[in-house]
This record gives C-alpha cells, sequence and structure tokens, in this order.
C-alpha cells in the first residue's frame, strides 16, 4: 500500500533491526559474561530482542512517522521507541528464559549499546535529510487543491517525509465549502504543467460524491495520481486511508503495485529474470545477431528509441535494430509487409528477438519484464487525447511483455479500437498485478500462439 511515511518508517525498521542484531553480537562476542552462555540461550536471546524490537514499533509506532522536526524531538521520540523496545524485551525474556546474572548483564549491555548506535545512526540520517540531496531534488510535482487557511498546513504535512521526494508547483484555492470544489476547467488546465504527477484535494462534506468520479476521470486522463483530503470518512470506508499529522489521506484507486513490499517483490524478480537472460543468452546471441544485422544493411546493430515510461518519463529503449535506417522511424509503426524490414529484421521481430535487449532496461529499472507496452513519445501525444484514460498505464513501469500482447493485441494499431483493447487490457493488468500474473504473462509470451499475433 502505498502510504505517506511508509518509505521511512520501513528504512528506520530496517535500520534498527540492523543495529540491535549487531548490538547482540558484540555483547555475546567480547561480553566477559559469554563463557557461561550456550548455543540455545543465544537463540533465544536473538529470538526475543527481534521480536520486541518488531512488537514495540509495530503497535506503539506504526502511526509516528520520523519528520523533520527539531533534533530535541527526533531524539526524544527515539528515545521512547527504546523505552518501549526495553519494556517489552525485558518481559520476553524472563517469559523464555531464567532469571540469571547473565541474562541481566547481556540485557544491560545490549541496551546500552543499542541506544548508542540508534542515537548516532539517526542523528547522522537526520543531519543528511535536513541537509543532504533528497530535499535538494525534488522530482515529483504535486499540485495542491484546497482551502486557503489549510494549505500551509497540508503542504508542510507532505513536505515533511523527505523519501517522497515531492515538490508543489502549484495551488489551487477553494473558496468556500458551498461551491464546488474547482471547476473541471481550473483542475484541467492546472493539470497541463508537464511535471505534475501527484494531485491532493481537499474535499468537504457537501462535494464528496458529486465530484469524485469527474475528478478521477480527469487526473487520469492526465496521467496523474490522485490523494483525497476529505473532512468526513463515511465515503470511503473500503478505499485506502492513511493518518498522517491530523490529516486522512484517501488513495481512491489503489493498485497492487501501490504497495512498496510488491514492488521490491517485482523488481527483484525483474533482476533476476533479467540478468539470467543477458548472461546466458544475450551474451552469445549478441554477436551472432551483430554480424548478421551488418552484412545485410548499413548502419548500428542497436536501435534506441526514446520511449515513454513510468510517471510519463522518457527512457530510451534499446532493439535489435530489425530495419535500414530510415527517417520515419521514430513516427511510423512498422505494417504488414513494410518495405523498411531487412530479412534477418523480419525474422526477429516475428519471434520476438529483437525485444531482448530491452532486459537491459529492465536491469537499469526503466522497464520491467511484464507491464505495459511503451511506445513512441508520438503515439503517447496522439493517444491521450484519443483513449479514455490512456495515461492511466504509466502509473507502472512499461514492460517488455504484457498482458495486451499475450492476448494478441500488438502491432500496429491502425484503427483506433485496436489501441483502445490494448489500454483496456494494460488498466486490466495493472488493476488485478500479481506476481504468479506476471509468471503466467511470461510463459504465455514463450509458448502461447496469440503472443505471436500480429508480429511484423
Amino acid at each position: 500500500m502505498f502510504t505517506l511515511g511508509s518509505e521511512l518508517r520501513k528504512l528506520f525498521i530496517s535500520i534498527e533491526i540492523v543495529l540491535v542484531n549487531i548490538s547482540m553480537v558484540l555483547v555475546s562476542v567480547f561480553s566477559s559474561h559469554s563463557v557461561f552462555i550456550d548455543k540455545y540461550d543465544i537463540l533465544i536471546f536473538f529470538f526475543t530482542q527481534n521480536i520486541s524490537l518488531l512488537i514495540s514499533f509495530y503497535f506503539f509506532w506504526r502511526n509516528k512517522v520520523y519528520r523533520l522536526d527539531r533534533l530535541y524531538n527526533w531524539v526524544k521520540n527515539l528515545t521512547f521507541l527504546w523505552l518501549r523496545f526495553v519494556v517489552m524485551s525485558v518481559f520476553l525474556v524472563f517469559v523464555f528464559q531464567t532469571n540469571e546474572l547473565w541474562v541481566k548483564s547481556f540485557l544491560l549491555e545490549t541496551y546500552v549499546l543499542f541506544y548508542a548506535a540508534l542515537l548516532s545512526s539517526h542523528i547522522l540520517i537526520y543531519l543528511y535529510f535536513k541537509n543532504g540531496k533528497p530535499l535538494k531534488n525534488k522530482n515529483k510535482g504535486v499540485l495542491i487543491v484546497s482551502k486557503s487557511n489549510t494549505y500551509s498546513k497540508i503542504s508542510e504535512t507532505i513536505l515533511s517525509n523527505p523519501l517522497l521526494n515531492y515538490n508543489i508547483v502549484n495551488h489551487l484555492n477553494i473558496e468556500d465549502d458551498d461551491h464546488t470544489i474547482i471547476s473541471n476547467e481550473a483542475l484541467t488546465e492546472a493539470l497541463k504543467l508537464k511535471n505534475i504527477q501527484t494531485v491532493f484535494i481537499e474535499l468537504s462534506n457537501s462535494n464528496l460524491q458529486s465530484r469524485i468520479r469527474e475528478i478521477i476521470k480527469l487526473c487520469n486522463f492526465s496521467g496523474v495520481r490522485l490523494f483525497f483530503i476529505p473532512r468526513n470518512l463515511k465515503w470511503y470506508r473500503s478505499a485506502t486511508v492513511t493518518s498522517f499529522e491530523g490529516y486522512e489521506f484517501v488513495n481512491p484507486q489503489r493498485i497492487p503495485l501501490d504497495s512498496s513490499e510488491l514492488r521490491i517483490l517485482k523488481r527483484v524478480f525483474d533482476v533476476v529474470f533479467s540478468i539470467v537472460v543477458i548472461v546466458f543468452i544475450l551474451l552469445w546471441l549478441t554477436p551472432l545477431l551483430a554480424l548478421l544485422i551488418r552484412l545485410e544493411s548499413k548502419g548500428p546493430v542497436f536501435f534506441i528509441q526514446e520511449r515513454t515510461g513510468i510517471n510519463n518519463k522518457n527512457f530510451k529503449c534499446i532493439k535489435f535494430r530489425s530495419m535500414v535506417v530510415n527517417n520515419d522511424a521514430d513516427t511510423k509503426q512498422a505494417t504488414k509487409n513494410d518495405n523498411r524490414l531487412t530479412r534477418i529484421g523480419a525474422f526477429m521481430r516475428k519471434t520476438n528477438i529483437d525485444e531482448l535487449p530491452q532486459f537491459f532496461n529492465v536491469l537499469l529499472g526503466d522497464m520491467s519484464v511484464v507491464g505495459p507496452r511503451p511506445h513512441m513519445l508520438k503515439h503517447t501525444d496522439i493517444y491521450s487525447s484519443l483513449v479514455e484514460h490512456y495515461l492511466y498505464r504509466h502509473f507502472v513501469k512499461p514492460g517488455l511483455t504484457g498482458w495486451a500482447q499475450v492476448n494478441g493485441y500488438r502491432g500496429e494499431t491502425d484503427q483506433l479500437w485496436k489501441m483502445e483493447k490494448r489500454v483496456e487490457h494494460d488498466i486490466e493488468y495493472i488493476e488485478h498485478w500479481s506476481f504468479w500474473l506476471d509468471v503466467k504473462i511470461v510463459i504465455m509470451t514463450v509458448f502461447g500462439k496469440s503472443s505471436f499475433y500480429n508480429a511484423f
């Protein structure tokens, strides 16, 4: 689930787990009481300390977010977390272990060392966030739609989590609760700013139902993520709600890959799969194809073209060159019996071999193994105004293969309905993503007949 503060919480709990385990290792190695300990006691000791930290963090700290507040408050919050950990740890240790001298000594030494490491590491992190690049290189443009008397607090709340990398670029003012929150025209005009990727809209009780669908449609049309800040949550009981500094942020269109855990899972799959393909296939296949490509036509072995990626950002997509060098490559799709195709190029396209270099794009993080196929920049400009929710497909990374492709919706889009069906399948994939769906699509790409339809 994408939540404000979630990235920082996961970073800090990871750091604290590492620190408490390092503290225990150092104590178990260098303590004068280590000679009295057997392996079973050590295992119990490590188990109780890790469980204590997780319990204290989850139940007593999960709604707290580390913010760029005064250093005194930062240290105070860490101290409270440490004290909760100590109480939980003492309780669990004496539940699982006998009350012996070495246990007390180990606990005391571990607590002191852990507290020192905790403060030192987090003060360094605080200073880095306060003065470092994460705050100076904000590249996620934010539009806030709110009343003037709440804008300051909302903007401060949004910016207080540096890992979200937000930069507020515009604010639209709501005059009062009796009027429509913002006109379609004003919102559409504001969303034309190229660097806006996220919109936060404050909602009053009087306009929750009447405008929600229109706002979602407008934001999807512009390819930006949307969060509501409602005064009353009664219409959002089934939505993803994050409480943060006195505000509730509602994600009305939660998609599975909003979850950082699932994104990590997908990224691990991408990295492992791409490394395997590069090492076992591309390392020997590339020289062979390079020779055949150069023998048949002059020009580079690889065709590199800018395409639209996640959050509407452009990236350089790599393919084996399958055509003679021509001036229409960045604007004109390949067609059946296209006279620009070389013989080896036609074979590579028919077998999808020309796409294999995109595993380097996957490894670099521009693409995923599975996702909506990236389109040429010209086609993004054209179809974003013709196909409803076209830019919705850019909420996730583009893929080397995708749900639309394995269902036969690939190749030339000479009629609008073909692109509409492609987008329809892309959105279906995004909203119903799972790891096993990715595995299924990979298998269908290799063995399914539909994935080779319209391959020219």
